[in-house]
């Protein structure tokens, strides 16, 4: 158990989220050529059924869910043969169909898996469809079932720090997989981080860090509102368990 932290903890983790959340409110400014993400519905009525911590949890859904999409266009990219099993088109018209399509996140070129099930499929060796689809459907799925099934948050939703705590160790441990998993010459299943002598490529990793990041931000924040403490539970990679929740 992580013991009680003290009021000094506390009024970090506040200030680092009202830091979040001022963020995504104020006007955008242009910062170096680009501009700070907007909370979409920031003026609409919606606003006043929705708590700071839902409009916490609003951004933090929001941004890993982009990561996704960026993630996936990624994995394409290094991996052009999974993509040639979804779809003619290109990757970025891929991630397109989706993360914006209706479809409830149910695909038959991965058996409608979801959840660590269809991450756990991506890594299998006699998975025959398409990995890069199996392993970002499953992260989304897994992300949407740790916030109570739910990706807009009002008053009357309530989310359990430990599941968003869990959720980042699931990360955690899906990374390490794709890293790792290899076919039977020796192959990586699903290219990513590029690194050789001429060439130093971690885009991935920083990509699934600040997804970690965020997700360990909220879930320690909601923790001390709640006044819950978060179970850890240290694991070995290569042997580890997907967290349930």
């Amino acid at each position: 158990m992580i013991p009680k932290r003290p009021s000094c903890y506390r009024l970090f983790a506040f200030g680092a989220a009202a830091i979040l959340l001022v963020g995504c409110a104020a006007t955008e400014p242009a910062v170096k050529g680009k501009t700070i993400p907007q909370q979409g519905e920031s003026n609409s009525l919606k606003q006043f059924v929705k708590s700071d911590f839902d409009r916490l949890a609003d951004v933090e859904m929001r941004e890993n869910t982009q990561s996704l999409r960026v993630l996936m266009v990624k994995l394409y990219k290094r991996n052009p043969r999974e993509l040639h099993k979804s779809s003619a088109g290109s990757a970025e018209d891929m991630a397109q169909s989706v993360f914006e399509n209706k479809h409830d996140w149910r695909f038959r070129e991965i058996n409608e898996a979801q959840g660590t099930d269809a991450i756990q499929q991506a890594l299998r060796p006699d998975f025959t469809g398409d990995r890069v689809l199996s392993f970002i459907v499953g992260i989304q799925t897994m992300l949407i079932k740790a916030h109570g099934g739910k990706s807009e948050f009002y008053l009357t939703d309530s989310i359990e720090p430990q599941n968003i705590y869990n959720a980042a160790r699931n990360i955690e441990i899906a990374v390490w997989k794709l890293s790792n998993a290899r076919d039977e010459t020796g192959q990586l299943y699903l290219l990513t981080n590029e690194l050789n002598g001429s060439e130093r490529n971690l885009s991935f990793e920083r990509e699934f860090g600040k997804m970690i990041g965020s997700l360990d931000l909220y879930a320690i924040t909601l923790s001390e509102k709640l006044q819950r403490s978060l179970t850890r539970m240290v694991q070995t990679f290569a042997t580890a368990l997907f967290l349930p929740f």
